[in-house]
């Protein structure tokens, strides 16, 4: 179950919100790979996703701790986007994604000290491309360990990062727009590790 850019209104000690919502039913199952993910909502209504699973040597990883020497290669073994352009009524899915991962330029943290990560999204089909850059500015986690076969257990950190846009380029047929077309965007990203089975 998957519900992208939906209308939604809500009460918070007594003030009523009135904005965009993802709701998801979330299920882990094995195996599970380690995945990029990530959702922004524009203030317009628009709405913006991308999703990468992928193999990296991070797979082999047995903790939640993050930044490991050996997070160098991701084999992505898909690429999807998806940008709902609500003012201009199209949609465009991407099946070109590509994600870097850095540390925050900020120097912000979590509150275990780990530095939080700063990423870059580039997604892209015949007709439109999307450029964006956010700052992560908190970090929560969820860890899985699956008991296997022999007495093995197999892990996986789930990662979830609220994040502020930096920058934000769409390009399509109709022109660009950046960040400064936009009152507000808010988001979530997320990305995991370890290979549960």
């Amino acid at each position: 179950l998957r519900l992208q850019g939906m209308k939604a209104r809500l009460v918070v000690d007594g003030e009523a919100f009135e904005g965009t919502a993802y709701f998801q039913k979330v299920t882990v199952q094995a195996p599970s790979v380690p995945w990029f993910w990530g959702m922004l909502h524009f203030d317009d209504g628009s709405y913006l996703d991308w999703f990468v699973p992928h193999i990296t040597p991070l797979s082999t990883v047995k903790d939640d701790k993050p930044w490991r020497k050996r997070d160098t290669t991701r084999i992505p073994l898909k690429e999807a986007g998806i940008f709902h352009d609500r003012v201009r009524g199209e949609t465009h899915e991407f099946d070109h994604c590509k994600v870097d991962l850095t540390k925050s330029a900020d120097n912000l943290v979590d509150g275990e000290g780990n530095p939080l990560p700063d990423f870059r999204i580039r997604m892209r089909n015949d007709s439109a491309r999307v450029d964006l850059r956010i700052s992560a500015v908190s970090r929560a986690r969820w860890t899985f360990d699956q008991p296997t076969r022999g007495g093995m257990v197999s892990h996986l950190t789930y990662n979830e990062y609220p994040f502020e846009v930096v920058s934000i380029s769409i390009r399509d047929e109709s022109g660009e727009r950046t960040e400064s077309d936009y009152d507000w965007m808010h988001g979530n990203a997320e990305h995991s590790w370890g290979f549960l089975h």
